[in-house]
């Protein structure tokens, strides 16, 4: 996925606390960030908790989960060379039989930044996981282009 914004402003991006709290308030209904933190070598690390209700998922995953599900994402991003940037992404399911991880990593274009992403979604409930996993994967990529547009424009509004 192609931005306008070059990778120093990215990682600079997710290396401010603001950014990460406009992100969650644009997107995390009932996300909060439970850890931020910048190490002297630049890795990033946030934690978000994110607590699902049934009401606010997609008809499948709501029928068979808890009234009571959290979610918890872990990313740490970190530059590499001074050329690029990369990610790791981790989700832990508390509550329902599924997570996810993936990787990411950014790297300059002549008229911004690509990032290349890989991710893998993970649900173990018998007959229907391969449904749940499908869903949850396409709302997966539709997430990944709205969140680079959000940080596109977060970039113009703040640096």
């Amino acid at each position: 996925m192609e931005s306008a914004a070059s990778i120093e402003q990215i990682y600079g991006a997710f290396a401010t606390r603001d950014y990460w709290l406009a992100r969650i308030a644009e997107f995390g209904g009932t996300a909060r960030l439970e850890k931020f933190a910048v190490d002297s070598n630049g890795l990033v690390l946030t934690v978000v908790a994110n607590d699902l209700r049934p009401e606010g998922l997609p008809r499948p995953v709501a029928k068979i989960f808890p009234r009571e599900w959290r979610v918890v994402q872990e990313e740490t991003w970190s530059p590499v060379n001074g050329s690029e940037f990369r990610g790791r992404i981790s989700t832990v399911s508390h509550g329902a039989p599924g997570g996810g991880s993936g990787t990411a990593v950014v790297v300059p274009t002549p008229d911004g930044s690509r990032m290349k992403c890989k991710a893998t979604v993970e649900f173990k409930v018998p007959l229907i996981g391969g449904q749940i996993e499908n869903l949850m994967g396409r709302s997966l990529i539709q997430s990944i282009s709205i969140l680079q547009d959000f940080t596109t424009s977060w970039i113009a509004d703040n640096f």
